[in-house]
């Protein structure tokens, strides 16, 4: 008894230090997290040990800060595409495409790629056929430019300057100061358009949804062929997405209270051997 108390009371400050990671907007010291969670430093040393080799935080090598792990980003995404929440997220985005009539896609970031969470396709014979899991590079995309747009000014041009601006189209931006201008200006109106960046032909615009203490957590957006819509045009849409990314907020509270358990939980298994012997 004794031992499942201490191996839980350990279980809950890994958690916290994942918390405070998280919710940071950029890559955190080892001093700050000590600060915000009140314990001793070789305590939170051994937490971060563990909680890295588990995959679920990762250290920077060169600057020594931390920032979330492969694993634990891999477990959000899988969160988000439970399917307690699915129907309710696929009723919005099937609204959004009944009002726009056309594709209305949901998407997060994973590393540098957008990934398509979930999807309803226009019923028009002419459409770009993605399946969810699908993704799409960061730098030419409506939902990869809208994140790209809400980092931090020094977080947001190191991350710039280490993808890979690959050319898709003519319209690509591959110029690092032409894309942190854009940038610029789509943090201003939170709205971001693909104007047949990153597949000719194709037009997408996209907004954030954001949860209750405001950050951005995923994307909606409208996508068609340019030959039914225009860059203008797509910017009509704006309004119908706005309404639908308040409402698709909802469902991603409803994930923060339900949880859910990684497919492969063997590493996380053995971190929480580990944590039980962390004081």
């Amino acid at each position: 008894m004794v031992r499942a108390s201490a191996s839980s009371s350990a279980a809950l400050r890994a958690f916290g230090v994942l918390e405070t990671i998280v919710r940071a907007d950029r890559p955190i010291a080892m001093s700050e997290i000590v600060e915000e969670r009140g314990l001793p430093k070789p305590t939170i040393f051994r937490l971060l040990a563990i909680l890295q080799s588990a995959g679920l935080v990762l250290r920077e090598p060169r600057n020594k800060l931390y920032t979330v792990g492969p694993r634990l980003a891999r477990f959000g995404l899988e969160v988000m595409m439970n399917n307690s929440v699915r129907l309710m997220r696929h009723a919005i985005l099937q609204r959004v495409a009944d009002e726009t009539g056309e594709t209305c896609n949901l998407t997060m970031v994973d590393g540098t790629d957008v990934v398509y969470v979930d999807r309803v396709e226009s019923q028009w014979p002419l459409r770009i056929d993605l399946k969810p899991g699908s993704r799409a590079p960061m730098h030419c995309s409506a939902s990869g430019k809208l994140y790209l747009s809400q980092l931090p000014r020094s977080r947001r041009r190191a991350l710039l300057e280490s993808l890979t601006l690959k050319r898709f189209t003519d319209n690509t931006i591959t110029h690092i100061d032409m894309l942190d201008a854009e940038l610029d200006r789509i943090q201003a109106s939170e709205v971001a358009l693909d104007n047949e960046e990153s597949l000719a032909g194709l037009i997408c615009v996209a907004v954030p949804v954001r949860d209750g203490s405001g950050r951005s957590v995923a994307s909606l957006a409208v996508q068609a062929p340019v030959a039914r819509l225009t860059a203008i045009r797509a910017m009509e849409h704006v309004p119908v997405l706005k309404r639908a990314a308040a409402a698709m907020a909802a469902t991603f509270e409803t994930v923060e209270a339900n949880g859910k358990t990684p497919a492969d939980p063997a590493p996380t298994r053995r971190a929480a051997a580990r944590l039980a012997r962390v004081p």
